[in-house]
């Protein structure tokens, strides 16, 4: 793997910051200026795949690490030069080598064969096991969610068996860089800000799924917990999610605590960068908020602003990125009375 990466994760620094929230700031200097450019519109949630741009099937063969895939017996296990069928478009996991000590003994499902074999690798990455997961890579899917590829990210956040693993989607307009369907992980040994924050109860559907309403931070989202099976959670987060798409809404995905409490927040950085309503300060930053920023691990590409991050700095820049309340509460209701309609149809079916 030497020679891979863009930097080494170990050399960074990182530090909580104090406050309310305890804000995690790491500083990857020139982070930014080593990733592949956008190649897309910024400011539009569902757009065409298009081959002639930079996607996952044109990655070199020497960042290729293994497959995720479904067992037909149920049972977790690590299988060793298996050969790919490239008829079946795998699940192709792409992974941060830089192995954290205090995970080298894990043994749930051969994550500790994951962190020390390799697939595809997160050349940039930000902690350790950084990894992106490509849902049917041979299909060329655009970054949009779907239900099943959705189940597979929530299932590979189970199968991890560590809490201190997440996963997180950015939607298009929502800073996914790159318009290939891919989610991204990776561990961090500590709570991220939004898992802490309160939440106040808004809704319970019938299949058991309660949904809760984020209070006392700078991002306005919804978390799901609960559910009779973890596909129930997770079907019902990805129909939002889809939803959300089909109104050319920005939105990002936090899936953490197993699989088994889902954060769905909104945003609209991208719309105001757009029309040129982000102040000059935030801009020079070159801070982007995806899933992990607007959770509260932001990583900063400039020592200066590295030295300057402060609570007021960050909740300042997350602030900018939520919607309004009028704004927020329009799409709440929205999703509100989606899923309950499409309950009360599911059970005039039955």
């Amino acid at each position: 793997m030497r020679g891979l990466f863009h930097h080494d994760i170990n050399a960074c620094e990182t530090k909580i910051l104090p406050g309310e929230h305890n804000f995690i700031a790491t500083l990857v200097e020139g982070r930014d200026l080593k990733k592949r450019p956008t190649e897309f519109r910024m400011d539009e949630v569902i757009q065409p795949f298009d081959d002639r741009k930079f996607n996952f099937t044109k990655v070199k063969q020497d960042e290729l690490i293994f497959r995720f895939e479904e067992n037909e017996n149920g049972e977790a296990k690590y299988f060793e030069n298996n050969p790919m069928d490239v008829s079946a478009s795998p699940n192709i996991v792409a992974i941060n080598v830089s192995i954290c000590p205090s995970f080298e003994s894990h043994s749930s499902l051969c994550m500790q064969e994951i962190v020390v074999t390799v697939s595809w690798l997160q050349l940039s990455p930000i902690g350790y096991g950084h990894v992106l997961l490509i849902p049917r890579l041979l299909d060329c899917l655009p970054q949009r969610i779907d239900r099943e590829s959705f189940l597979l990210a929530v299932y590979m956040t189970r199968e991890a068996g560590n809490p201190y693993f997440r996963m997180g989607y950015n939607s298009l307009g929502g800073f996914a860089t790159i318009n290939h369907l891919h989610f991204q992980g990776y561990f961090l040994e500590v709570s991220f800000p939004i898992e802490k924050a309160p939440t106040q109860r808004i809704a319970t559907l019938g299949s058991g799924i309660s949904i809760f309403e984020l209070m006392q931070y700078p991002i306005r989202g919804l978390v799901f917990e609960g559910g009779i099976a973890l596909q129930d959670l997770s079907d019902t987060v990805s129909s939002v999610c889809i939803l959300l798409q089909e109104n050319d809404k920005p939105y990002n995905v936090l899936i953490s605590e197993s699989g088994k409490r889902i954060f769905l927040l909104l945003q609209c950085y991208a719309k105001k960068q757009a029309l040129g309503e982000v102040s000059q300060e935030l801009l020079e930053t070159r801070l982007n908020p995806a899933a992990w920023e607007l959770s509260g691990h932001l990583v900063f590409k400039r020592r200066e602003d590295y030295a300057k991050a402060s609570e007021q700095s960050i909740y300042k820049f997350l602030v900018e990125a939520a919607l309004s309340k009028e704004q927020f509460e329009g799409v709440k209701q929205q999703i509100l009375d989606f899923l309950f309609i499409g309950a009360a149809k599911d059970k005039i079916g039955e």
